[in-house]
């Protein structure tokens, strides 16, 4: 009797193994290999000290660089010669690859700066999140705005106005409005010249082909609109694969190929298990295949995603990298 029991004990173990192993995936794509990258994140911990962006080469960590204050990384650009443009939440920075500070911008008591969107060599482009909030211009050498435009917001709550908005190459302000959940596009006098509804808007990139790429945040959407406020792409929790689970979509970049990197934000309340099993980020075809995760926690640990840009063999800008 006691042989039979031991013997069931043995073949119930071995069905557990089995199917263990079987339900472990094989994630797309070359992981930390598969290309080279500027990656940074905000909230990598819950003290707020500590938040590190990092550049990756051949899968592993070439050079990194430590917020030296409490702050939050949100936009993050590395420009043509190598510098990096980042937002910090408590202001705007640029940094070169031996950690020197050459510009710096201090956002003004009782405000936030989330967007830093580099306007060639010596100029970016922040929304100040404030009351009142403002799109700006600066110049980079002079730290002198050459362009402030009023912004209307739904409150006065600063935190939740603004992350991820763009200057466009038609000259005009691409604001991503979470609180209005709205997507507006300002032209320089500040009138409303296009407008679209998206439930709490964290990004919103023009394309190269006229169409607007807009990530959502809580809802864990990417939404391609044309024009006329149409979807005619989208990513959705809906899409993806049963192991993949989005949790917060912040950055979205289209690539020239017509793929989509899409960052998969992992907030507070849960645990450091399903944070190591999560995918911090993916990319997917127009047909929504996924060919690349990435799931980085360990060996080294990336930490938390927000923002990505890939680089080339010399970690430069790479070329197919350029609507985000």
């Amino acid at each position: 009797m006691r042989y039979r029991f031991f013997s069931a004990g043995i073949l119930l173990l071995l069905i557990w193994i089995i199917s263990d192993a079987s339900s472990q995936v094989s994630l797309p794509g070359n992981g930390i290999n598969q290309y080279n990258f500027l990656y940074a994140g905000e909230w990598q911990n819950s003290a707020m000290f500590n938040q590190t962006m990092y550049i990756i080469k051949d899968g592993k960590i070439v050079w990194s660089y430590v917020m030296p204050k409490e702050g939050e990384y949100g936009d993050a650009t590395m420009l043509s010669n190598g510098n990096i443009v980042f937002s910090r939440k408590s202001g705007a920075s640029e940094i070169t690859r031996d950690k020197k500070i050459v510009w710096n911008y201090d956002a003004p008591p009782n405000s936030e700066i989330h967007t830093c969107q580099p306007l060639g060599l010596d100029k970016v482009f922040i929304m100040l999140n404030a009351v009142p909030a403002k799109a700006m211009i600066i110049n980079t050498k002079t730290n002198q705005a050459e362009k402030e435009l009023i912004i209307p917001t739904a409150g006065t709550g600063t935190h939740g106005m603004f992350r991820h908005c763009r200057y466009t190459k038609d000259g005009t302000f691409l604001i991503a409005q979470m609180d209005m959940n709205k997507v507006n596009e300002y032209d320089t006098t500040g009138k409303v010249i296009w407008s679209v509804d998206s439930p709490s808007p964290w990004a919103a990139v023009r394309l190269q082909n006229g169409n607007t790429l807009i990530s959502g945040n809580g809802n864990g959407f990417v939404h391609e609109v044309d024009k006329q406020g149409n979807i005619v792409w989208e990513y959705s929790r809906a899409d993806a694969p049963a192991w993949l689970k989005i949790y917060t979509v912040q950055e979205a970049d289209r690539l020239d190929n017509g793929n989509t990197i899409i960052s998969n934000w992992i907030g507070g309340g849960v645990t450091d298990d399903e944070k190591k099993r999560s995918i911090q980020f993916f990319e997917v075809t127009p047909g929504k295949k996924i060919v690349w995760a990435l799931s980085q926690w360990d060996g080294p640990n990336l930490n938390n995603a927000t923002a990505i840009q890939l680089l080339d063999k010399d970690l430069l800008p790479a070329k197919n990298d350029t609507q985000r």
